[in-house]
């Protein structure tokens, strides 16, 4: 009877204690292309292994992640619009922005390449030609560093896609939904090459477009200013951040391939 009195007494002292090393945790604002390539699913479990630190990702746009940041809901972003990126740090919401990857976009679209764009490397030509065609194209339309990139093209294009017509459908959704809709729609699209790869339900898509240098899509880790918002985890953010650029975590993102196709290649200077 008094083993069993211990034993009980046991599992309440655990239940009361206090959250160990196991809870530490950052929250990672950064882009549903980084989630859904499942690069995350690879980084993450190794850098826990390494630090007792868990990631929390929430894949959002980057124009959401940035947002997110600037409110003090996460601690670390991780997202590829450079412009958006160096306004953040330069209104103080930002510390010590690093190249850590790039990969490159792709334009898909139909096997029937109505627009007759297949084979070419000059995406904004591309882009002008799907407008002139009056060809289906799948648009993000949810301010994510893929929509800011494709709103760069069709500007270089000279189209003006807000006065375009039915052809040009804005979704608000992530990489993944939008390549569906694509599909199902015989669309067009521009695809990070990561989500591209892991995507299933191509149907007749395929890859359209690609080696254009306007396609070369970096990535940037920032931390959150803790002078900004006092509930950052500085500490471990750091942790995350130095690990990410550092040899462990560059060497991490060159070993994740999908078909044995290299994804992302670390920039880390």
């Amino acid at each position: 009877m008094k083993r069993l009195l211990l034993a009980v007494l046991a599992v309440f002292s655990l239940a009361a204690a206090p959250a160990g090393a196991e809870d530490r945790f950052i929250t990672l604002a950064s882009t549903t292309s980084t989630e859904q390539s499942g690069l995350f699913g690879h980084l993450l479990p190794l850098f826990k292994a390494e630090t007792g630190i868990e990631v929390r990702v929430v894949a959002v746009g980057t124009g959401q992640a940035l947002k997110l940041g600037e409110r003090g809901d996460a601690d670390a972003l991780l997202v590829h619009d450079r412009a958006g990126e160096d306004k953040f740090v330069a209104e103080g919401f930002g510390l010590d922005r690093r190249d850590v990857m790039y990969n490159d976009f792709v334009v898909v679209g139909p096997s029937a390449d109505p627009a007759g764009v297949k084979g070419g490397k000059d995406a904004a030509e591309a882009f002008k030609k799907i407008a002139a065609a009056k060809a289906p194209f799948a648009s993000r339309g949810d301010d994510s560093g893929t929509h800011r990139s494709e709103l760069r093209l069709w500007k270089k294009a000279g189209v003006d896609v807000k006065a375009g017509g039915e052809w040009y459908r804005e979704l608000g959704s992530g990489m993944g939904p939008t390549l569906n809709t694509a599909a199902g729609m015989n669309a067009y699209a521009l695809a990070d090459r990561g989500t591209w790869a892991s995507f299933k339900n191509r149907q007749s898509l395929a890859i359209v477009v690609e080696g254009d240098r306007a396609l070369f899509n970096p990535y940037g880790s920032i931390l959150v200013n803790p002078e900004k918002h006092k509930a950052v985890k500085a500490a471990d953010s750091k942790a995350w951040h130095l690990w990410l650029s550092g040899p462990k975590g560059q060497a991490a993102i060159a070993a994740f391939k999908i078909g044995g196709e290299q994804l992302f290649f670390g920039d880390a200077r």
